[in-house]
């Protein structure tokens, strides 16, 4: 998966290629599903969510690692899910804040991170589509689609952070800020398709 899907398609940072080699991904993956763990795709995870593309997963955690040699303090994660992205951001970040408004899947996310080991993901059931106002993180990753795109959360990047997410209706794109000298940079990155997010 890591050579042929990730590496292969560009994404080098041995920080991302190890965490992606590190987490197990079948422990995420439904029993009737699990022989497909490693497929090039998404794959549906109940409640009419899904597991993302590994490169999506790879290529959503790039955009947001801190430059090497600075530390990787709390990411802000919207949309829990299953937990597999959260499993690989805790390897690459001190913590991960990360928000699931499924109560099931909130509730098996916690039990599947504490089964494998990994102590510093906190998962909240609630909707995280608003973030955390009047708090500022160094990485926020939503790995569901908003209707529009959500401009407000640009305020919650802190200096020298980034945020990157997936907007739009019929026609999706993954979109990337980073807040550098105080402003703002916005860039669309590619195509996409996720689930839509559940917003109040």
């Amino acid at each position: 998966m890591v050579e042929r899907q990730i590496r292969a398609r560009g994404i080098k940072d041995s920080r991302v290629l190890e965490a992606m080699l590190s987490v197990p991904r079948e422990e995420f993956i439904p029993a009737d599903l699990r022989d497909r763990s490693y497929d090039d795709g998404p794959l549906p995870i109940g409640h009419d969510q899904t597991i993302s593309q590994p490169y999506i997963v790879a290529l959503m955690t790039a955009c947001i690692l801190p430059d090497p040699g600075t530390t990787a303090t709390t990411v802000l994660e919207i949309g829990s899910g299953c937990g597999y992205q959260s499993a690989i951001l805790a390897r690459l970040f001190q913590s991960v804040l990360s928000f699931e408004r499924v109560p099931k899947l909130a509730a098996e996310s916690r039990l599947r991170l504490a089964s494998l080991g990994i102590e510093n993901v906190t998962v909240h059931c609630g909707d995280g589509s608003r973030g955390m106002e009047g708090t500022s993180f160094q990485a926020i990753l939503a790995a569901a689609a908003f209707r529009q795109y959500p401009a407000d959360l640009e305020q919650q990047v802190a200096e020298g952070g980034k945020m990157v997410l997936p907007a739009g209706g019929n026609m999706q794109y993954l979109y990337l800020v980073t807040r550098r000298d105080g402003k703002l940079e916005r860039s669309r990155l590619t195509g996409v398709r996720f689930v839509p997010m559940i917003e109040s």
